[in-house]
């Protein structure tokens, strides 16, 4: 295919390994391992890592380290009481890190029809296992098209009202920080697989996504490359968050609605189906903009 994150059929390839986890990181990666065990015992089916520690990525003292937790059930308020304890705890006893991200779900739902392009995508391709059965064996293989962009990221309008009222309710720098670093993410990552399909790859790095994004869109590209920018290095501006909630996340909204529709739509096509590239035949999509 040309590009990284796919293998020679075009299919995803799994991102990020414990190999991959920088010396630094290790302590702390091995202790969420202990901890998590011992926190949720026979609760758990597996764990994960994602993001920028199993990408080899992480930046001491300002990544983040990010879980994904699947139990044998679907979580109760315990089960996300036990989570917040968790990533406390880590984040206090390791300053390697900055902030733990614990996402918490059933296997059942993680295995379903319904988030077989969404949360079954994300465990599958972007996650690393560290505990327990991996539930990858159990999910299909997943190819760049256009059903995996609107499953995946297609919810950014149902999103930006809940966008506008944290940014109305933020009152101190620290909360336009966080939250510059939270929207810049979302919309670069959207501005992504808004074009992916088109692109025909994959990657996760902010800054080459885009890079790849400018080049269907030459009149957003700065804008968007502004956005990696804040995702790597968070700003405490307010200014920057209305343009996010105003201008960029609306217009993004729009124009992924129209290349993609709605998400939730062509979630009961065969796997074989869903999974076809774009560009090969048989595409759920049009050529990309220009």
């Amino acid at each position: 295919m040309g590009h990284k994150g796919l293998d020679a059929q075009g299919y995803f390839e799994r991102e990020g390994s414990l190999g991959r986890v920088p010396r630094t990181f290790a302590p702390v990666v091995a202790a969420a391992r202990e901890r998590i065990a011992e926190a949720y015992g026979r609760r758990l089916h597996s764990a994960y890592l994602y993001g920028s520690v199993p990408r080899g990525t992480a930046r001491p003292g300002r990544s983040d380290l990010d879980l994904l937790l699947a139990l044998h059930r679907e979580p109760a308020d315990d089960d996300r009481d036990t989570a917040d304890v968790l990533g406390r705890g880590l984040d206090e006893d390791f300053p390697e890190i900055d902030g733990v991200g614990v996402l918490l779900y059933g296997k059942d739902r993680l295995l379903s029809e319904e988030e077989r392009f969404d949360l079954g995508w994300f465990l599958a391709c972007l996650s690393t296992p560290l505990l327990g059965e991996d539930l990858a064996e159990q999910l299909p293989r997943y190819r760049p098209d256009g059903v995996l962009a609107r499953e995946t990221n297609g919810g950014l309008a149902a999103l930006l009202p809940a966008w506008r009222s944290r940014v109305r309710e933020a009152s101190s720098p620290e909360e336009h920080r966080k939250l510059s670093r939270s929207y810049a993410r979302h919309l670069v990552r959207s501005g992504f697989t808004l074009v992916m399909p088109w692109w025909g790859g994959w990657t996760s790095d902010l800054v080459e996504s885009a890079e790849v994004f400018g080049r269907y869109y030459p009149d957003r590209a700065a804008q968007m490359r502004a956005a990696a920018a804040v995702a790597l290095e968070p700003v405490a501006d307010p200014a920057v968050l209305r343009t996010y909630t105003e201008d960029l996340g609306p217009w993004l909204a729009r124009e992924y609605t129209a290349r993609h529709g709605v998400p939730g739509r062509g979630r009961s096509r065969t796997v074989a189906e869903a999974s076809r590239p774009a560009g090969l035949g048989g595409s759920v999509m049009g050529p990309g903009p220009r």
